[in-house]
């Protein structure tokens, strides 16, 4: 397939359950179903959290705190649904509590916040970063900017400037290592997170960031892509949850096996591959993973070495798993994919207190399937 062929450029996006056979109103009831379900359903199904005339967050249930990573991810989900009142309110409790004006983080936001809003941790996680850069630009796109901090296309450009530049004046770290152009784990550290690399939404920083960093961007996706393809196992397809720059497993405190984290990269790979074509490579790992896990049982996910050894201990995140796994499917057609999505459809969301991290997952995995997981471009 030529690249051309990428959702950036024909504007198509494939949608994986009308190709299963259901209906367009089947699949529409089952997204506003989801969402209902997550941000005003009730307390063993909901994520969202109202607070006011103007705020609200994402709460991480398992964990009790509110991360960067959800609040971001929030904002994501509310702009692909049209939805300025929640991606406002996420927004400005991300302001309120999140940002970080003094010390080495200044302009970077607190990477876990009580449900009050008083910080647990004043060091940012990058991951959360992008997310909110992303999203910032699509709902300009889609609602205009308005008045700071609804300037969204400024805060996003000025975010993404804060990630590459952060320590040029020797306060602080930047969020992307400059000569290898690959996303940090924390900003000061020198390894990464695979599940972290998002190259579909640099090729879109890329267009969209200020002028003097679009170059950066486009090498970081072509960067990122590489760095997937040296640390994805080339028979299972498995990635650990952190790795050093040359794509080995970096275990030093446990973190070298496919476990968490690990499970975004299925789904990143598959939305990459359906926005914009972004390798061929693509289409051979997703089918690996989703071969690897055909004939597993969700009750008994677990932890793997990526060379695919069970270890003892159960995965947290079993639907999170099952969705990114079903998301795979936009980037391959491999014997396993389309049992991949029907186990998908017919899993329910996560009930109870592990549920945000796989249900967010859930979440991403049932726009990106549905063909409704969009790029919103900029009015000409």
């Amino acid at each position: 397939m030529s690249e051309q062929e990428g959702a950036f450029y024909t504007g198509v996006y494939r949608n994986l359950f009308k190709e299963l056979g259901k209906s367009d109103e089947e699949i529409e009831q089952r997204i506003q179903e989801c969402w209902e379900q997550l941000f005003n359903g009730d307390e063993d199904t909901r994520i969202y959290y109202p607070v006011g005339e103007d705020l609200g967050y994402i709460l991480d249930t398992g964990n009790l705190d509110v991360r960067t990573e959800g609040m971001s991810y929030g904002m994501m989900m509310a702009v692909q649904m049209d939805n300025k009142d929640v991606f406002d309110r996420l927004w400005n409790w991300t302001m309120k509590y999140m940002y970080m004006t003094t010390g080495e983080n200044a302009g970077y936001f607190a990477w876990s916040c009580n449900p009050d809003g008083t910080k647990r941790a004043f060091g940012p996680a990058p991951d959360g970063e992008e997310f909110f850069a992303m999203a910032l630009f699509f709902a300009s796109h889609r609602w205009g900017d308005g008045l700071e901090p609804y300037n969204y296309s400024v805060q996003a450009k000025d975010l993404l400037r804060t990630c590459l530049h952060k320590g040029e004046d020797g306060v602080g770290y930047p969020m992307w290592n400059p000569e290898n152009k690959l996303i940090k784990f924390v900003p000061n550290c020198e390894f990464s997170d695979p599940s972290y690399h998002l190259p579909h939404f640099y090729e879109l920083f890329a267009l969209w960031a200020y002028e003097e960093d679009r170059q950066f961007w486009k090498e970081a996706s072509t960067a990122s892509r590489e760095y997937l393809k040296i640390s994805c196992h080339p028979e299972t397809g498995l990635a650990p949850e952190y790795a050093y720059y040359d794509g080995t497993p970096n275990n030093e405190k446990g973190y070298g096996h496919f476990y968490s984290d690990a499970y975004r990269v299925a789904g990143n790979i598959g939305l990459d591959y359906e926005w914009f074509r972004g390798d061929e490579w693509e289409r051979a790992e997703s089918a690996k993973l989703q071969a690897f896990f055909a004939e597993k049982d969700p009750a008994d996910y677990r932890r793997y070495t990526i060379s695919g050894e069970p270890l003892e201990e159960k995965s947290l995140h079993p639907v999170g798993l099952l969705a990114t796994n079903a998301m795979a499917t936009l980037a391959s057609d491999g014997p396993d994919s389309k049992s991949s999505v029907e186990l998908f459809w017919n899993t329910p969301v996560r009930t109870g207190v592990r549920r945000y991290y796989d249900n967010c997952l859930y979440f991403f995995s049932l726009l990106a399937l549905s063909g409704t997981y969009r790029i919103w471009m900029p009015e000409v």
